[in-house]
Protein backbone atom coordinates (compact mmCIF):
# COMPACT_ATOMS: atom_id res chain seq x y z
CA UNK A 1 0.00 0.00 0.00
CA UNK A 2 1.45 3.35 -0.75
CA UNK A 3 0.24 6.62 1.21
CA UNK A 4 0.46 9.82 0.31
CA UNK A 5 0.97 12.43 3.35
CA UNK A 6 -0.09 16.43 3.18
CA UNK A 7 -1.22 18.55 6.10
CA UNK A 8 -4.63 17.56 7.46
CA UNK A 9 -7.78 19.16 6.32
CA UNK A 10 -10.54 20.11 7.75
CA UNK A 11 -13.49 17.35 7.59
CA UNK A 12 -16.11 18.87 5.70
CA UNK A 13 -20.28 18.13 4.59
CA UNK A 14 -20.07 16.71 1.44
CA UNK A 15 -23.49 15.57 1.15
CA UNK A 16 -26.18 17.50 -0.49
CA UNK A 17 -29.04 18.77 1.99
CA UNK A 18 -31.66 16.07 2.07
CA UNK A 19 -34.19 17.94 3.92
CA UNK A 20 -34.46 20.68 1.30
CA UNK A 21 -35.35 18.49 -1.31
CA UNK A 22 -38.11 16.74 1.18
CA UNK A 23 -37.07 13.23 1.75
CA UNK A 24 -38.09 11.62 4.30
CA UNK A 25 -36.11 9.38 6.44
CA UNK A 26 -37.32 5.93 5.24
CA UNK A 27 -37.34 7.20 0.82
CA UNK A 28 -34.68 5.44 -0.80
CA UNK A 29 -35.24 8.05 -4.19
CA UNK A 30 -32.08 6.63 -5.98
CA UNK A 31 -29.84 3.69 -6.80
CA UNK A 32 -27.24 4.63 -3.40
CA UNK A 33 -29.74 5.93 -1.28
CA UNK A 34 -30.91 9.05 0.31
CA UNK A 35 -27.20 9.90 1.14
CA UNK A 36 -25.07 8.22 -1.73
CA UNK A 37 -23.57 5.86 0.27
CA UNK A 38 -25.53 2.51 -0.26
CA UNK A 39 -26.34 2.37 3.34
CA UNK A 40 -28.62 3.79 6.16
CA UNK A 41 -29.65 3.33 9.90
CA UNK A 42 -32.48 1.84 10.91
CA UNK A 43 -33.73 -0.78 13.46
CA UNK A 44 -34.99 -4.37 12.88
CA UNK A 45 -34.29 -5.56 9.55
CA UNK A 46 -35.04 -8.89 7.96
CA UNK A 47 -32.09 -11.70 7.66
CA UNK A 48 -33.68 -15.18 7.20
CA UNK A 49 -36.68 -15.73 4.87
CA UNK A 50 -38.04 -17.98 1.92
CA UNK A 51 -39.30 -16.64 -1.56
CA UNK A 52 -43.07 -18.23 -0.95
CA UNK A 53 -42.82 -16.48 2.61
CA UNK A 54 -42.42 -13.61 2.02
CA UNK A 55 -45.15 -10.33 2.66
CA UNK A 56 -45.62 -9.85 -0.98
CA UNK A 57 -44.34 -10.52 -4.64
CA UNK A 58 -45.89 -9.74 -7.83
CA UNK A 59 -44.58 -10.87 -11.56
CA UNK A 60 -42.59 -8.03 -13.46
CA UNK A 61 -43.01 -8.07 -17.68
CA UNK A 62 -39.59 -7.79 -18.15
CA UNK A 63 -36.12 -8.35 -17.18
CA UNK A 64 -34.09 -5.27 -15.79
CA UNK A 65 -30.89 -4.51 -13.34
CA UNK A 66 -32.05 -1.22 -12.41
CA UNK A 67 -33.04 -1.08 -8.68
CA UNK A 68 -36.68 0.52 -7.57
CA UNK A 69 -36.78 3.71 -6.24
CA UNK A 70 -39.31 4.40 -3.01
CA UNK A 71 -40.83 7.57 -1.97
CA UNK A 72 -43.72 7.71 0.41
CA UNK A 73 -46.17 5.18 0.13
CA UNK A 74 -45.03 4.31 -3.94
CA UNK A 75 -42.19 2.28 -5.36
CA UNK A 76 -40.83 3.04 -9.04
CA UNK A 77 -39.68 0.27 -10.76
CA UNK A 78 -38.48 0.56 -14.97
CA UNK A 79 -38.89 -2.68 -17.11
CA UNK A 80 -39.49 -3.86 -20.82
CA UNK A 81 -42.94 -4.48 -21.06
CA UNK A 82 -43.55 -6.26 -24.79
CA UNK A 83 -39.98 -4.88 -26.05
CA UNK A 84 -41.33 -1.09 -24.64
CA UNK A 85 -39.37 0.69 -22.70
CA UNK A 86 -42.08 0.98 -19.12
CA UNK A 87 -42.03 2.08 -15.83
CA UNK A 88 -44.23 1.01 -13.31
CA UNK A 89 -45.54 2.44 -9.63
CA UNK A 90 -46.41 -0.09 -7.19
CA UNK A 91 -48.25 0.96 -3.77
CA UNK A 92 -46.65 -0.50 -0.38
CA UNK A 93 -48.53 -3.56 -0.96
CA UNK A 94 -47.32 -4.43 -4.11
CA UNK A 95 -50.39 -3.43 -6.20
CA UNK A 96 -50.08 -1.45 -9.40
CA UNK A 97 -51.06 2.33 -9.33
CA UNK A 98 -49.86 3.19 -12.61
CA UNK A 99 -47.73 2.28 -15.35
CA UNK A 100 -46.12 4.89 -18.11
CA UNK A 101 -44.89 3.44 -21.77
CA UNK A 102 -42.46 5.45 -23.79
CA UNK A 103 -41.11 3.58 -27.10
CA UNK A 104 -39.55 0.04 -28.62
CA UNK A 105 -36.34 -1.19 -26.07
CA UNK A 106 -32.88 -1.03 -27.20
CA UNK A 107 -32.38 -5.22 -26.14
CA UNK A 108 -29.15 -6.09 -23.93
CA UNK A 109 -25.89 -7.82 -25.43
CA UNK A 110 -25.22 -9.94 -23.03
CA UNK A 111 -27.01 -13.40 -23.26
CA UNK A 112 -27.18 -13.99 -19.57
CA UNK A 113 -26.53 -10.21 -17.75
CA UNK A 114 -28.23 -7.53 -20.68
CA UNK A 115 -31.29 -5.71 -20.39
CA UNK A 116 -32.48 -2.43 -21.64
CA UNK A 117 -33.50 -0.93 -18.23
CA UNK A 118 -30.07 -1.02 -16.15
CA UNK A 119 -30.57 2.69 -15.21
CA UNK A 120 -32.38 3.31 -11.92
CA UNK A 121 -35.09 5.56 -11.89
CA UNK A 122 -34.57 8.76 -9.38
CA UNK A 123 -36.90 11.45 -7.68
CA UNK A 124 -37.54 14.47 -5.49
CA UNK A 125 -40.88 13.73 -4.42
CA UNK A 126 -41.89 16.52 -6.85
CA UNK A 127 -41.02 14.25 -10.34
CA UNK A 128 -39.48 10.92 -11.08
CA UNK A 129 -37.01 10.57 -13.94
CA UNK A 130 -35.96 7.88 -15.92
CA UNK A 131 -33.55 7.06 -18.57
CA UNK A 132 -33.21 3.81 -20.72
CA UNK A 133 -30.57 2.36 -22.99
CA UNK A 134 -32.92 3.17 -26.08
CA UNK A 135 -31.41 6.95 -24.79
CA UNK A 136 -35.09 7.85 -23.74
CA UNK A 137 -34.28 9.80 -20.77
CA UNK A 138 -37.88 11.54 -19.44
CA UNK A 139 -39.46 13.37 -16.39
CA UNK A 140 -42.54 12.31 -14.84
CA UNK A 141 -45.22 13.91 -12.46
CA UNK A 142 -45.81 11.58 -9.62
CA UNK A 143 -49.21 10.64 -11.25
CA UNK A 144 -47.14 8.90 -14.37
CA UNK A 145 -47.94 11.48 -16.79
CA UNK A 146 -45.00 12.27 -18.93
CA UNK A 147 -43.28 15.90 -18.25
CA UNK A 148 -41.04 15.93 -20.69
CA UNK A 149 -39.22 13.35 -22.78
CA UNK A 150 -36.10 13.28 -24.96
CA UNK A 151 -34.19 10.41 -26.88
CA UNK A 152 -30.14 11.17 -26.76
CA UNK A 153 -29.29 8.61 -29.13
CA UNK A 154 -31.58 10.42 -31.55
CA UNK A 155 -30.12 13.75 -30.64
CA UNK A 156 -26.29 12.65 -30.15
CA UNK A 157 -25.92 8.95 -31.80
CA UNK A 158 -25.96 5.75 -30.04
CA UNK A 159 -24.04 5.06 -27.03
CA UNK A 160 -21.27 3.23 -28.10
CA UNK A 161 -20.61 0.74 -24.93
CA UNK A 162 -19.07 -3.06 -25.18
CA UNK A 163 -21.77 -3.41 -22.93
CA UNK A 164 -25.21 -2.06 -22.06
CA UNK A 165 -25.59 1.04 -20.48
CA UNK A 166 -25.60 1.96 -17.13
CA UNK A 167 -25.02 5.08 -15.45
CA UNK A 168 -28.33 6.87 -13.15
CA UNK A 169 -28.80 10.09 -13.42
CA UNK A 170 -28.81 11.81 -10.05
CA UNK A 171 -30.71 15.27 -9.14
CA UNK A 172 -29.22 18.20 -7.35
CA UNK A 173 -31.04 21.11 -6.86
CA UNK A 174 -32.88 21.85 -9.90
CA UNK A 175 -30.42 19.87 -12.62
CA UNK A 176 -30.59 16.11 -13.47
CA UNK A 177 -27.70 15.29 -14.15
CA UNK A 178 -26.75 12.44 -16.18
CA UNK A 179 -22.80 11.26 -17.80
CA UNK A 180 -22.77 9.86 -20.88
CA UNK A 181 -19.54 8.27 -21.54
CA UNK A 182 -18.39 5.78 -24.24
CA UNK A 183 -15.90 5.14 -26.55
CA UNK A 184 -16.82 8.58 -28.78
CA UNK A 185 -17.56 12.54 -27.48
CA UNK A 186 -18.36 11.94 -24.13
CA UNK A 187 -19.69 14.16 -21.60
CA UNK A 188 -22.12 15.21 -18.87
CA UNK A 189 -24.60 17.01 -18.47
CA UNK A 190 -27.22 18.50 -16.47
CA UNK A 191 -30.80 18.93 -18.06
CA UNK A 192 -33.63 20.99 -16.21
CA UNK A 193 -35.73 19.03 -13.99
CA UNK A 194 -39.07 20.90 -15.24
CA UNK A 195 -38.76 21.14 -19.09
CA UNK A 196 -35.72 18.64 -19.39
CA UNK A 197 -33.62 21.09 -21.48
CA UNK A 198 -29.82 21.32 -21.27
CA UNK A 199 -29.01 23.42 -19.29
CA UNK A 200 -24.94 23.07 -19.30
CA UNK A 201 -22.87 20.12 -21.10
CA UNK A 202 -19.39 19.86 -20.47
CA UNK A 203 -17.21 17.53 -22.33
CA UNK A 204 -15.17 14.76 -20.76
CA UNK A 205 -12.60 13.04 -23.21
CA UNK A 206 -9.60 11.40 -22.50
CA UNK A 207 -7.15 9.32 -24.31
CA UNK A 208 -6.80 5.71 -22.76
CA UNK A 209 -6.33 2.22 -23.65
CA UNK A 210 -8.84 0.47 -25.27
CA UNK A 211 -12.40 -0.02 -23.48
CA UNK A 212 -11.40 2.31 -20.68
CA UNK A 213 -13.58 5.49 -22.26
CA UNK A 214 -16.60 3.28 -21.65
CA UNK A 215 -18.56 4.32 -18.39
CA UNK A 216 -21.33 2.32 -16.34
CA UNK A 217 -21.00 4.92 -13.00
CA UNK A 218 -22.99 7.47 -11.24
CA UNK A 219 -22.19 10.76 -10.18
CA UNK A 220 -21.76 11.03 -6.86
CA UNK A 221 -22.99 14.20 -5.37
CA UNK A 222 -21.02 15.97 -3.15
CA UNK A 223 -20.25 19.79 -1.89
CA UNK A 224 -16.94 21.90 -3.04
CA UNK A 225 -17.28 24.77 -0.94
CA UNK A 226 -19.94 26.14 -0.90
CA UNK A 227 -21.10 24.70 -3.81
CA UNK A 228 -22.89 21.56 -4.94
CA UNK A 229 -20.96 19.66 -7.27
CA UNK A 230 -20.83 15.90 -8.36
CA UNK A 231 -17.88 13.46 -8.79
CA UNK A 232 -17.18 11.13 -11.59
CA UNK A 233 -15.26 8.19 -12.26
CA UNK A 234 -14.72 7.07 -15.99
CA UNK A 235 -11.52 6.80 -18.45
CA UNK A 236 -9.09 6.40 -15.46
CA UNK A 237 -9.73 9.96 -14.22
CA UNK A 238 -11.89 11.64 -11.43
CA UNK A 239 -13.58 14.87 -12.61
CA UNK A 240 -15.44 17.16 -10.17
CA UNK A 241 -18.29 19.76 -11.78
CA UNK A 242 -20.02 22.73 -10.35
CA UNK A 243 -23.33 21.34 -10.44
CA UNK A 244 -25.44 24.18 -11.45
CA UNK A 245 -23.19 25.29 -14.82
CA UNK A 246 -21.12 22.27 -15.32
CA UNK A 247 -17.71 24.22 -14.73
CA UNK A 248 -14.87 21.94 -14.16
CA UNK A 249 -13.41 22.43 -10.60
CA UNK A 250 -11.01 19.85 -9.91
CA UNK A 251 -9.34 16.62 -11.87
CA UNK A 252 -7.31 13.73 -10.89
CA UNK A 253 -5.39 11.01 -12.97
CA UNK A 254 -2.78 8.73 -12.32
CA UNK A 255 -4.94 5.54 -11.74
CA UNK A 256 -3.55 3.78 -14.07
CA UNK A 257 -0.04 3.60 -14.50
CA UNK A 258 0.78 0.63 -16.50
CA UNK A 259 -1.83 1.38 -19.09
CA UNK A 260 -3.84 -1.86 -18.54
CA UNK A 261 -6.32 -2.17 -20.79
CA UNK A 262 -9.93 -3.08 -21.15
CA UNK A 263 -10.65 -1.97 -17.60
CA UNK A 264 -14.44 -0.32 -17.93
CA UNK A 265 -15.39 1.64 -15.40
CA UNK A 266 -18.44 0.33 -13.47
CA UNK A 267 -18.30 0.29 -10.13
CA UNK A 268 -19.28 3.66 -8.27
CA UNK A 269 -16.89 5.84 -5.88
CA UNK A 270 -18.49 6.34 -2.32
CA UNK A 271 -17.47 9.42 -0.07
CA UNK A 272 -17.22 9.21 3.19
CA UNK A 273 -16.82 12.79 5.30
CA UNK A 274 -13.90 14.41 2.61
CA UNK A 275 -13.03 11.31 1.25
CA UNK A 276 -13.58 9.59 -1.63
CA UNK A 277 -12.92 5.94 -2.13
CA UNK A 278 -11.99 4.80 -5.93
CA UNK A 279 -12.44 1.48 -7.44
CA UNK A 280 -9.63 0.87 -9.66
CA UNK A 281 -9.79 -2.02 -12.10
CA UNK A 282 -11.52 -5.35 -12.32
CA UNK A 283 -11.14 -8.37 -9.58
CA UNK A 284 -12.74 -10.58 -12.20
CA UNK A 285 -9.11 -10.66 -13.35
CA UNK A 286 -7.00 -10.38 -10.28
CA UNK A 287 -6.21 -6.82 -11.43
CA UNK A 288 -7.68 -4.95 -9.29
CA UNK A 289 -7.29 -1.59 -6.29
CA UNK A 290 -8.74 1.11 -4.58
CA UNK A 291 -7.37 4.82 -4.21
CA UNK A 292 -8.59 7.46 -1.66
CA UNK A 293 -8.61 11.20 -2.74
CA UNK A 294 -9.50 14.16 -0.44
CA UNK A 295 -11.68 16.11 -2.11
CA UNK A 296 -11.21 20.14 -3.16
CA UNK A 297 -8.63 21.81 -4.62
CA UNK A 298 -8.50 23.26 -8.33
CA UNK A 299 -7.35 22.06 -11.15
CA UNK A 300 -5.17 18.87 -11.45
CA UNK A 301 -5.04 17.24 -8.14
CA UNK A 302 -3.43 14.06 -8.90
CA UNK A 303 0.02 15.03 -6.96
CA UNK A 304 -1.41 16.78 -4.18
CA UNK A 305 -4.74 14.79 -3.18
CA UNK A 306 -4.28 11.30 -3.11
CA UNK A 307 -4.53 9.55 0.55
CA UNK A 308 -3.63 6.04 -0.45
CA UNK A 309 -3.36 3.62 -2.77
CA UNK A 310 -3.65 -0.57 -2.79
CA UNK A 311 -3.60 -3.40 -4.68
CA UNK A 312 -4.20 -5.97 -1.83
CA UNK A 313 -8.14 -6.00 -2.92
CA UNK A 314 -10.74 -4.30 -4.94
CA UNK A 315 -13.49 -4.84 -6.53
CA UNK A 316 -15.44 -5.40 -10.46
CA UNK A 317 -19.03 -4.40 -10.47
CA UNK A 318 -20.13 -4.10 -7.03
CA UNK A 319 -19.67 -0.22 -6.00
CA UNK A 320 -18.57 0.25 -2.36
CA UNK A 321 -21.20 1.20 0.25
CA UNK A 322 -19.87 3.40 3.57
CA UNK A 323 -21.70 2.61 6.34
CA UNK A 324 -20.32 3.36 10.30
CA UNK A 325 -17.13 4.97 9.63
CA UNK A 326 -15.86 2.44 7.19
CA UNK A 327 -16.20 1.22 3.60
CA UNK A 328 -17.40 -2.43 2.66
CA UNK A 329 -16.07 -3.97 -0.25
CA UNK A 330 -17.70 -6.78 -1.94
CA UNK A 331 -15.48 -8.96 -4.30
CA UNK A 332 -16.54 -10.46 -7.63
CA UNK A 333 -16.66 -14.27 -5.98
CA UNK A 334 -17.87 -12.79 -2.91
CA UNK A 335 -14.92 -11.79 -0.31
CA UNK A 336 -16.10 -9.20 1.86
CA UNK A 337 -13.32 -6.31 2.93
CA UNK A 338 -14.02 -3.91 5.99
CA UNK A 339 -11.56 -0.77 5.39
CA UNK A 340 -10.55 2.53 7.13
CA UNK A 341 -11.37 5.14 4.25
CA UNK A 342 -8.38 7.51 5.57
CA UNK A 343 -5.87 4.80 5.59
CA UNK A 344 -7.04 2.33 3.31
CA UNK A 345 -6.07 -0.50 5.68
CA UNK A 346 -8.44 -3.33 6.14
CA UNK A 347 -10.63 -4.22 9.43
CA UNK A 348 -11.23 -7.26 8.30
CA UNK A 349 -11.61 -9.85 5.15
CA UNK A 350 -13.95 -12.43 5.32
CA UNK A 351 -16.39 -14.43 2.32
CA UNK A 352 -19.35 -15.22 1.59
CA UNK A 353 -20.21 -18.65 0.40
CA UNK A 354 -18.54 -19.48 -2.42
CA UNK A 355 -20.49 -20.35 -5.63
CA UNK A 356 -20.04 -20.68 -9.67
CA UNK A 357 -22.15 -17.47 -9.71
CA UNK A 358 -20.51 -13.95 -9.15
CA UNK A 359 -22.03 -10.65 -7.58
CA UNK A 360 -23.37 -8.08 -10.57
CA UNK A 361 -25.86 -6.04 -7.79
CA UNK A 362 -24.44 -3.83 -5.24
CA UNK A 363 -24.78 -4.30 -1.58
CA UNK A 364 -26.54 -2.28 0.49
CA UNK A 365 -26.05 -1.92 4.51
CA UNK A 366 -29.20 -0.99 6.97
CA UNK A 367 -28.81 -0.98 11.01
CA UNK A 368 -25.94 -2.95 10.71
CA UNK A 369 -26.85 -5.60 8.19
CA UNK A 370 -24.77 -5.67 5.10
CA UNK A 371 -27.02 -7.03 2.14
CA UNK A 372 -25.46 -9.15 -1.13
CA UNK A 373 -27.10 -10.82 -3.87
CA UNK A 374 -25.46 -13.09 -5.96
CA UNK A 375 -26.21 -13.59 -9.81
CA UNK A 376 -28.06 -17.02 -9.10
CA UNK A 377 -30.61 -15.28 -6.62
CA UNK A 378 -29.02 -16.21 -2.93
CA UNK A 379 -29.45 -13.39 -0.85
CA UNK A 380 -26.78 -13.34 2.23
CA UNK A 381 -27.49 -10.85 5.34
CA UNK A 382 -24.42 -10.82 7.73
CA UNK A 383 -24.28 -8.35 10.82
CA UNK A 384 -21.14 -6.19 10.03
CA UNK A 385 -18.92 -3.47 11.99
CA UNK A 386 -15.71 -4.65 14.17
CA UNK A 387 -16.25 -7.87 13.24
CA UNK A 388 -18.56 -9.90 10.56
CA UNK A 389 -21.51 -12.09 10.99
CA UNK A 390 -23.04 -14.78 8.68
CA UNK A 391 -26.67 -14.12 9.83
CA UNK A 392 -28.69 -15.53 6.56
CA UNK A 393 -28.93 -17.09 3.23
CA UNK A 394 -31.65 -16.43 1.49
CA UNK A 395 -32.23 -18.18 -2.11
CA UNK A 396 -34.88 -16.40 -4.23
CA UNK A 397 -35.08 -18.70 -7.56
CA UNK A 398 -34.16 -16.54 -9.67
CA UNK A 399 -31.41 -14.43 -10.78
CA UNK A 400 -30.34 -11.27 -9.42
CA UNK A 401 -29.17 -8.16 -10.49
CA UNK A 402 -30.29 -5.36 -8.87
CA UNK A 403 -29.28 -4.07 -5.67
CA UNK A 404 -31.77 -4.53 -2.52
CA UNK A 405 -33.41 -1.62 -1.48
CA UNK A 406 -34.30 -1.57 2.08
CA UNK A 407 -37.06 0.75 3.45
CA UNK A 408 -39.20 0.86 6.82
CA UNK A 409 -37.85 -2.49 7.88
CA UNK A 410 -38.61 -4.00 4.52
CA UNK A 411 -36.23 -4.67 1.93
CA UNK A 412 -37.19 -4.60 -1.48
CA UNK A 413 -35.85 -7.39 -4.40
CA UNK A 414 -36.14 -6.92 -7.86
CA UNK A 415 -35.17 -10.36 -9.35
CA UNK A 416 -35.21 -11.37 -13.05
CA UNK A 417 -39.34 -12.20 -12.84
CA UNK A 418 -40.60 -11.12 -9.65
CA UNK A 419 -40.49 -7.53 -6.88
CA UNK A 420 -40.15 -9.19 -3.48
CA UNK A 421 -41.20 -7.31 -0.37
CA UNK A 422 -39.47 -9.00 2.38
CA UNK A 423 -40.56 -7.86 6.09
Amino acid sequence: MRTFPFAASVVTSILISLTANGLIAEDWPNWRGPEYSGSRAGASYPTQWAPDRVKWKVPLPGKGASVPAVYGDRIYVTTPDDSIDTVIAFDLEGKKVWETKFGKERPGKHKTLGTSSNSSPVTDGKGLFVYFKSGTLAGLEMDGTIRWKRNLAEEFGQQELYWDQGSSPVIVGDHLILPRLHAGNSWVAGFDVTSGEIVWRTERNYQVPAENDNGYTTPVPIRHGDRNAVLVWCSDHVTTYAADTGELLWSSGGFNPEGMKLWPHIATPVVVDDIAVIPVGRDDRKQASVSALRLGGSGDVTETHRLWDTDDFGVYVASPVAYGGKVYLLRHRGGLVAIDPGTGKPHWEEAFPRAADAYYASPVVAGGILYAAREDGAVFAARIGDQFELLGENQMGEQILASPVPFDGKLLLRGESHLFCIE
